[in-house]
């Protein structure tokens, strides 16, 4: 799998492009901010970009969706739930003193347990509400990407409107604490890790397998 991390924006998102080396093919998760920086990294690897992942839908995580969308004519995908978010990313940037840009809607939905076929690899969707009530975390070729679920040593922040605590610890016990230990995890912000660590030394993720 051809795989690649930009990091973007003022709050260092962490951009991902994939792709099948066969069949050239590729996604791009997370588009935050600094589209031009994403566009030379695919366009470097000679991928053609199918469709544009959203693992929720605040603003540093989709402020470059219409800018890639424009760019590759790809399909956007993001769980129906966030699809409100995205019409307020300038709104809330403003807030804390920085800029964005709102996202088209999607033209199709992420739903839990969906699978979204990239060249020969298949991305499993996992919906794991908490941070966003549409949170989803993408599974392929031994890999998680995670988004704000979770983090090297941490989870999201639930205070936000629509985040639940409660919600987010059911969303990494039912669904990424099931994941082999061996599953390289990586999330929205900061380093990449590994399930089998972040069950053993993240205290949220060690609350919800017992491993206290």
């Amino acid at each position: 799998m051809i795989m690649e991390t930009v990091v973007v924006g003022p709050l260092e998102v962490n951009c991902y492009i994939l792709g099948c080396e066969k069949t050239m093919e590729g996604v791009v998760i997370d588009p935050g901010a600094d589209a031009d920086k994403i566009v030379s990294g695919f366009s470097r690897l000679g991928l053609r970009i199918i469709h544009v992942l959203n693992t929720h839908g605040h603003f540093d995580h989709v402020g470059g969706n219409r800018a890639i969308l424009e760019a590759t004519g790809a399909d956007l995908l993001l769980h129906e739930a966030d699809i409100p978010l995205l019409s307020r990313a300038v709104s809330t940037a403003a807030a804390y003193g920085l800029r964005s840009e709102n996202s088209p809607p999607p033209r199709r939905n992420l739903d839990d347990g969906m699978i979204i076929p990239v060249g020969t690899y298949e991305i499993t969707v996992f919906h794991t509400p908490g941070h966003t009530p549409g949170g989803c975390c993408f599974y392929v070729n031994g890999i998680a990407i995670t988004g704000d679920t979770l983090f090297a040593g941490s989870i999201g922040r639930t205070d936000f409107p629509g985040g639940s605590l409660d919600s987010l610890m059911k969303s990494i016990h039912d669904k990424l604490s099931r994941l082999p230990d061996d599953t390289i995890v990586y999330p929205g912000h900061g380093p990449a890790t590994t399930m089998g660590r972040e069950k053993m030394y993240n205290p949220y993720m060690k609350a919800t397998t017992g491993n206290i």
